[in-house]
């Protein structure tokens, strides 16, 4: 099969596709006679093709995608005007300090924000897709791990979790998220004294290395 063909093939494969499309799905897709480093060649030249436009080729967890641009979406909400589910901050925060401390227990998330962390809040996040328990820490009590999913990195538009903002406190990486896309806190009052102070006593190092290997 020669370039054009694939690439062609590729592209319309791409903007058909419900969901992101990994690289082994691509080969099956060309009937395996194209290699994995041409079938990235071709992504990069269909990257370049659709520079300009309101719609991107990018890859994320879960594999390639076509998405729109984020400066679009202020258009694309007149069509669709639905209100996406609104997190409080508590929420927003715990999810950051998982993100970016993973894996993570209940009570590693409840000394980071100095407050104790509702169950259904969790679950909330389970649902959504965001979190998954992974494991067990030996330790006494055996508490769960909590780790983010693809799917997370997916809403995100991003590949890995280094590509996350270092950010400091998990207020910031709230704000973030929420910026992102992830969720606007239905719950925009201050941190309170208490949280803060708890809060300054966090360190960039602690949030993104203090996590199980």
């Amino acid at each position: 099969m020669n370039s054009t063909d694939a690439k062609r093939i590729l592209e319309t494969a791409l903007v058909c596709s419900p969901q992101a499309l990994q690289l082994r799905d691509m080969r099956v897709l060309l009937d395996n006679t194209v290699g994995t480093d041409s079938i990235k060649s071709l992504l990069y030249e269909l990257q370049c093709d659709w520079m300009g436009r309101g719609v991107e080729l990018i890859i994320v967890a879960s594999g390639w995608r076509f998405q729109s641009r984020p400066e679009m979406r202020v258009y694309l909400d007149r069509l669709y005007p639905e209100k996406p589910p609104r997190y409080t901050r508590a929420t927003l925060e715990t999810l950051a300090i998982i993100a970016y401390r993973q894996p993570v227990t209940r009570g590693d998330i409840e000394e980071i924000r100095g407050v104790t962390v509702n169950s259904l809040l969790l679950k909330q996040l389970e649902d959504r897709g965001w979190v998954e328990p992974i494991g067990y820490r030996d330790v006494v009590g055996r508490p769960t791990l909590f780790a983010t999913t693809k799917q997370f990195l997916d809403d995100l538009g991003l590949d890995a979790l280094n590509q996350l903002p270092l950010l400091e406190f998990p207020s910031q990486q709230a704000e973030f998220l929420a910026r992102a896309g992830v969720g606007s806190g239905g719950d925009q009052t201050p941190i309170d004294a208490k949280e803060e102070h708890a809060l300054q006593n966090v360190t960039l190092e602690q949030l993104v290395g203090g996590g199980e290997q």
